[in-house]
């Protein structure tokens, strides 16, 4: 019986003279006019070396160390080039070379002699006293000042090498263009990823799909940010170290970037300088991403289409497709699909799962966590969306779509149906024996003190951001959950509890059995007095930074606002929404005509953040204390200052109860045969450096309350 030709999937192998190789990198009518295929690679360059061509006796002592050129005459040298540091290479192509000098470079116990070695070279520029050993294949590329390339099979660009970007060339089609498809597995949620994109854009371009005219906008910015000429080098930035890599193919490397046994590296921007450092390790593959300055990323990661904000980790494992990892961020191990994370996520096991989900940051998923791992639509068209705060317990699993609110916690179960919890900084449960889901409200300050105040802190601490583009809010209490307690509140007081603080909702779960919400009127007294908490305090702070000589002198520093302000999350930065808003009316009508007058709207409404914060806090105490501006009297904000001590007070011990309690149960004490191993173990509770600064922070305060009440004559 006859084959069908048409069923044979051969590859296409095409033959072309053997000059070619090197040459007619663009085709050349893609090529301007009165330019050849090299400009663009000139313009990428600019190092200021003066090159000359071989002489007579540096060809003769290249030949003699077993190397070949296509044409000596398309090799060009600096004035200290030294052809006995140049041995058993083929170079095609134009080759520009700097100095080489007879040293050896040093990295982490790699040695290596500068020259070129035992490699194929295509059309490649190098600076100075580069170390370049065994690379099957170099071409198309331009090599910084003392790099070290060693034992690599193919680093090589093309024609049409993006970096990661999501644009198109002259001559492409749409088609070709890279999405990255976020928060929802369907690509209704689709963003175009480019180098430079922040938290925020992400955010916005995801988010506010109705808007088709900003969504058009965006895709507009982004194109601009990019010349659509083929034919740009990859690099490999000053002093930046490849060793023992498979394939590197279209990658823009920066300068100090440590690549080491990847197997696969392909469509990237990795982002590195001298400051951030970004590293890549062993088994590593990679594919149409962008890497942050300072990022991570070893033993066996998986990533296509993707952005890394800078100072984000990828370790163990772990597989991140089609999805946005904020700055500060850890995944290791496990998997994550089509999600958008704000800054400071943490996800460190094998066996968690997240899927089309919109997580808003300072978020930790435990071992098991399941998060939209199954559809209930006929479509895979679910999405889950979590305020900052998200904390999944183990073996969590949880259905599309959910929400929840900022400070959510959620106790091991498998939850069997959607959820919409309203209220921030609850304990979800699942009671199966009673067969009723079960929600405490204000869970953290009751029994979890000590993780909540240490993680605030934490985040701080670990924020290793040298350009903070974005002003990435990592307070409990802050204007987007404040609001969200004022909401709660209005949902707890229409409940109906009985006399052991008990009630009953509806609309929190998708489902027809009870929701039971449980220690209702100690969750409204404990917002109240957090409201009231927040508004005191961003007073104080003000005072210290403004000193008043009296009372009516700080009143007149206040703006009262007349209604409390909306604020929403974009990207971990909290911002006004009606200045969200404006934003978006000024890019729809060509106000704003770039991502990076995008971010200058960052960088101001960072600088506005403070004012508008104590805007918001002011108001927020006057409208929990139902009182006008002008109730708002000296001797009452003695009162609520002395309060203030007191809730502070009530925090610090709640802190120091969570966490003693580590210490006092006998289910914690039981593997110790006596206190004093214990102490060895886990330390003493006395020593606690975290305790021990709240404890100091709370005494500074009684201070500061005591000064303001001397000053001021309160």
């Amino acid at each position: 019986m006859p084959v069908n030709p048409l069923s044979i999937k051969m590859n296409i192998i095409i033959k072309h003279p053997v000059n070619n190789l090197g040459y007619n990198f663009v085709e050349e009518k893609y090529i301007p006019e009165g330019r050849d295929e090299y400009y663009l690679r000139y313009l990428q360059n600019p190092n200021g070396n003066e090159y000359r061509k071989l002489s007579a006796h540096e060809i003769e002592v290249l030949v003699r160390n077993r190397n070949t050129s296509d044409d000596w005459n398309n090799i060009f040298v600096s004035a200290a080039f030294n052809p006995e540091l140049v041995k058993n290479c083929k170079f095609y192509g134009l080759i520009r070379m700097g100095k080489l000098e007879p040293f050896y470079l040093e990295f982490h116990n790699l040695r290596l002699p500068v020259g070129l070695y035992n490699s194929t070279i295509i059309s490649c520029d190098f600076g100075n006293n580069v170390c370049v050993d065994n690379v099957n294949y170099l071409g198309h590329y331009i090599i910084g000042n003392e790099v070290m390339i060693a034992n690599v099979n193919e680093l090589a660009a093309t024609d049409k090498a993006k970096f990661g970007n999501g644009i198109i060339f002259d001559g492409e089609d749409e088609k070709a263009r890279i999405w990255m498809e976020l928060c929802n597995e369907n690509g209704g949620r689709r963003v175009i990823p480019f180098d430079g994109m922040l938290a925020g854009d992400a955010y916005m371009w995801s988010k506010f799909r109705d808007k088709e005219a900003l969504m058009e906008k965006f895709k507009e910015f982004t194109d601009k940010k990019f010349a659509k000429q083929r034919g740009r080098y990859g690099t490999v930035g000053d002093r930046s170290v490849i060793k023992n890599c498979k394939i590197i193919k279209d990658v823009l490397i920066g300068t100090d970037a440590y690549l080491k046994g990847a197997n696969k590296l392909k469509n990237l921007t990795i982002n590195s300088d001298e400051k951030r450092t970004s590293q890549i390790g062993e088994g590593c593959e990679l594919v149409n991403g962008i890497i942050g300055y300072g990022c991570r990323i070893f033993y066996g990661v998986k990533a296509v289409r993707f952005v890394m904000a800078a100072h984000s980790q990828l370790k163990y494992g772990a597989r991140l497709i089609n999805s946005y990892l904020g700055n500060n961020s850890t995944i290791s191990c496990c998997e994550v699909l089509n999600s958008l994370i704000f800054p400071a996520h943490e996800q460190h096991h094998n066996n968690s799962f997240l899927c089309a989900a919109l997580v808003m940051g300072q978020s930790n998923m435990a071992a098991g966590a399941t998060i939209g791992s199954n559809h209930n639509s006929r479509g895979a068209d679910g999405e889950l969306i979590a305020g900052r705060g998200f904390w999944p317990g183990l073996c969590v699993s949880l259905k599309h779509n959910s929400k929840f609110a900022s400070f959510t916690i959620i106790a091991k179960g498998d939850f069997p149906a959607e959820l919409n919890i309203p209220v921030p900084f609850s304990l979800v449960s699942n009671d199966v024996s009673n067969n009723q889901l079960v929600v405490m409200p204000a869970y953290w300050f009751m029994y979890n003190m000590y993780a909540l105040e240490r993680n605030a802190h934490k985040y701080v601490d670990r924020d290793k951001r040298t350009t903070r583009a974005q002003l990435i809010e990592y307070d409990y209490l802050a204007p987007d959950t404040i609001n969200e307690i004022f909401s709660a509140l209005a949902i707890l007081q229409s409940l109906q509890p009985g006399e052991n603080g008990i009630a009953e909702t509806d609309g929190w779960e998708n489902s027809s059995r009870k929701t039971v919400v449980i220690k209702v009127p100690k969750s409204i007294a404990i917002f109240k007095e957090l409201v009231q908490y927040y508004g005191t305090i961003a007073l104080l702070k003000h005072f210290q930074q403004t000193s008043p000589g009296s009372f009516d002198e700080l009143k007149k520093t206040i703006s009262a606002k007349i209604q409390r302000s909306e604020w929403l999350n974009i990207g971990g930065q909290l911002i006004q929404r009606s200045a969200v808003e404006k934003l978006q009316q000024d890019i729809i009508g060509n106000k704003v005509n770039g991502w990076n007058e995008v971010h200058d709207f960052y960088s101001l409404q960072s600088g506005n953040y403070f004012t508008d914060k104590l805007d918001h806090a002011y108001t927020s105490l006057l409208e929990i204390l139902h009182i006008t501006p002008r109730q708002f009297t000296a001797g009452l904000f003695k009162q609520l200052l002395q309060q203030a001590v007191l809730t502070r007070e009530w925090l610090c011990r709640g802190i120091y109860d969570s966490r003693e309690k580590d210490y006092s149960n006998p289910f914690r004490k039981m593997v110790y045969e006596n206190n004093e191993e214990m102490k060895k173990v886990v330390g003493r509770i006395e020593d606690n450096t975290f305790i021990q600064q709240q404890t100091g922070q709370l005494d500074e305060m009684k201070k500061q309350v005591k000064a303001v009440i001397r000053k001021l004559k309160l």
